[in-house]
């Protein structure tokens, strides 16, 4: 038998600003706050299409320290559709972002950082994204990724 990691399940982060987070989570990117098991620590966990894919814990009533960033982890991506009605949406959030078209045409991307500082990237299969035009690069608010 062969051996595989699979795909990723989850990431965690654990945060002393849960209310924002979790904001951000459902009102930024569309994921759905539901069902977590009863731990003895406060948190919550976000669905995206019936799937606990972020889990947050909240740190704000320990001595533990919150992270400025991410730590050594750059980024997480998502598969993801609608590019343009997630410009929209972070444009009328007054988010900064940053949009690219991946060398070859074929992946489009939005960055975007939590309240936590953790990047996110929303990866978009060009050829799914029917009527929409190419990413512009937007520099107007962000630096480079």
């Amino acid at each position: 038998m062969g051996i595989s990691v699979g795909t990723l399940d989850h990431f965690n982060i654990r945060t002393r600003n849960l209310a924002d987070t979790v904001r951000f989570y459902e009102d930024v990117l569309g994921l759905e706050k539901g069902a977590r098991p009863n731990f003895a620590f406060p948190g919550a966990w976000m669905y995206s299409e019936g799937k606990a894919v972020v889990h947050l814990v909240d740190i704000s009533k320990t001595d533990e320290a919150q992270k400025p960033d991410s730590g050594v982890v750059h980024h997480v991506a998502f598969a993801s559709s609608g590019f343009d009605g997630m410009k929209q949406r972070l444009e009328q959030k007054g988010m900064a972002y940053e949009a690219r078209q991946v060398p070859g045409g074929d992946l489009w991307q939005i960055f975007v950082d939590d309240p936590n500082g953790v990047m996110i990237e929303l990866n978009y299969e060009a050829a799914k994204e029917q009527g929409t035009a190419a990413p512009t690069m937007r520099t107007d608010d962000v630096g480079a990724r």
